[in-house]
């Protein structure tokens, strides 16, 4: 069985003339409901082994960016490469097995089921037993299931004390929520992706549980080898955790780059505070 630390991941980063190896390419996506254009010409690059964060106000449109990339739009205009390969427009399950994997900004874990089951779920996605199959028990079909139980348990593994042992059997509702929000990443990763989307992983945390978020993210990229990309609005992960930031408002990339010059470009400051920040300045007033 290999061990979570030798789940399959993308290729290191490339060192010769090519440069770094590219996971997931963007290529002037566009997407529209009706009149309103919710994505515009949007040209985003992931590489491999590097964490990009997606920033922007509510309604951005970051959201929308993962459900173009994992299958549940599909884009009006432009590409969307995985690998090299195009994808846009395959259904969700397809793209999964390519090796895509997300968590959702409000957290879709089977409550009633345990944290256990909760990770094998993820993991038949790349078995071949039929349902007959199944029950009829077939030798084959058994060592597959043993197989799926040893990676769920290497995964959660990697979440040491956090998803331990004796919390396995324990209904997901039982969890706290930082933990819950574990358990929907270890989900994800029991699909054994190469690039990994997280929807806001520290929404609701506190400070302590913020900063084992961000340990966490970087983790995932360092020890398992994953192209991130991550929605946050919590900029203390941003800037914790981030190779590069991109930034949106209303569907349309307004800058790129590492955390502090994207923190401190005027188009962002704007974006989330309504105003040219020059406005921000009250003019001192004359007192003659």
């Amino acid at each position: 069985m290999t061990s979570a630390a030798e789940m399959p991941g993308p290729e290191p980063l490339g060192d010769d003339e090519l440069g770094p190896v590219t996971v997931l390419a963007l290529d002037g996506l566009s997407l529209a409901f009706g009149g309103l254009a919710a994505l515009t010409g949007l040209d985003l690059t992931v590489y491999g082994g590097e964490i990009v964060s997606l920033i922007g106000p509510n309604g951005a449109g970051k959201s929308t960016v993962f459900n173009v990339i994992t299958g549940v739009y599909r884009p009006s205009a432009g590409r969307v490469l995985f690998e090299g390969r195009p994808i846009a427009g395959l259904p969700p399950h397809r793209i999964a097995r390519l090796g895509i994997a997300r968590t959702f900004q409000t957290l879709r874990l089977f409550l009633n089921m345990s944290v256990l089951e909760n990770v094998l779920a993820a993991t038949y996605g790349h078995t071949r037993a039929t349902p007959v199959e199944s029950m009829l028990r077939l030798p084959w079909v058994r060592s597959e299931e043993r197989a799926a139980r040893a990676l769920a348990s290497e995964v959660l593994s990697f979440f040491g004390q956090r998803l331990a042992g004796y919390r396995w059997d324990q209904p997901a509702y039982s969890l706290s929520y930082a933990n819950r929000r574990r358990l929907e990443i270890a989900r994800a990763l029991a699909t054994r992706p190469r690039l990994l989307l997280l929807d806001e992983p520290a929404a609701g945390m506190n400070p302590t549980e913020t900063h084992e978020i961000t340990e966490l993210i970087g983790r995932l990229r360092d020890e398992l080898g994953l192209a991130i990309l991550v929605i946050e609005h919590d900029m203390h992960v941003v800037a914790g955790c981030s190779d590069r930031v991109v930034a949106l408002d209303h569907g349309v990339k307004i800058a790129e780059g590492d955390f502090d010059a994207v923190a401190n470009h005027p188009s962002v400051i704007e974006a989330y505070l309504g105003r040219d920040p020059e406005a921000l300045v009250q003019p001192e007033q004359d007192v003659t």
